[in-house]
């Protein structure tokens, strides 16, 4: 059997880099999707070779459709096919609606959520000649519940439910799935960067009383990658310690 070959955006670190993880000790090649942090990339590259998985580097800027298509098209032609994609890349602009400009609401949605709308039509194609193709979109608890200075944020976290869903309905009898994974509070350097005094309120709010951990966000992905998985879509599968219902 051959390969099986993903592509997961905003690859290099925290979420994206266990997931990235997961699949390669699973024995799947990735190819990895990053912005501007070479030095971040080659550090995980140069790890993960050394253990022996294969893995590519692919820079751009998944808020531009040409280096979407461009990136898809890099790894199509250096693994020769595309089975799953994992569009987890992400940014935050965090100021309340009265101080957001324009430019910030802007350029949350064209990464968050435009980036994956891209992402997700370079593949499809190509997904659909195959008659298989998983695609598995990273959201956020935040999505759900708002937040206080991150309504772009959550607006575009909120919009990857509805593209998921529309998605699987158009690819259902296409071989391929379409899920969403909606991590909460994860320890990320993202979250690292909350203040100390915050993030205990935070995680007083937690059921389980702690933060996530990026390996368990990369094991639910793993999970709807699989072929036993096949009959899930239109899924949104939250992992947040039972902060949101």
């Amino acid at each position: 059997m051959e390969q099986r070959v993903a592509l997961v955006t905003g690859g290099t670190r925290g979420i994206g880099a266990a997931i990235i993880g997961a699949l390669a000790a699973d024995g799947i090649v990735v190819a990895a999707g990053y912005s501007t942090n070479h030095d971040a990339a080659d550090e995980m590259a140069a790890k993960l070779a050394a253990e022996g998985h294969t893995v590519s580097l692919h820079a751009g800027n998944i808020g531009v459709p040409e280096d979407c298509e461009r990136v898809v098209a890099e790894v199509i032609e250096r693994h020769d096919h595309i089975d799953y994609l994992i569009n987890n890349a992400g940014i935050t602009v965090d100021k309340t609606v009265r101080k957001m400009t324009i430019e910030d609401w802007h350029a949350v949605l064209r990464v968050n959520l435009s980036g994956a709308f891209y992402m997700s039509k370079a593949v499809l194609e190509h997904m659909i000649d195959r008659n298989f193709g998983r695609i598995v979109n990273i959201s956020s608890i935040i999505g759900s519940t708002g937040s206080i200075g991150q309504a772009n944020y959550a607006a575009a976290k909120s919009g990857l439910f509805g593209l998921t869903k529309s998605l699987a309905l158009e690819t259902a009898r296409k071989g391929i799935t379409v899920n969403c994974v909606t991590p909460g509070f994860v320890d990320t350097e993202m979250v690292a960067a909350v203040p100390k005094e915050v993030l205990a309120k935070i995680v007083a709010k937690i059921p389980m009383r702690r933060l996530g951990r990026p390996e368990e966000i990369a094991h639910a992905v793993r999970f709807l990658l699989q072929d036993s998985a096949g009959y899930i879509t239109g899924s949104v599968l939250a992992v947040n310690g039972g902060m949101e219902m």
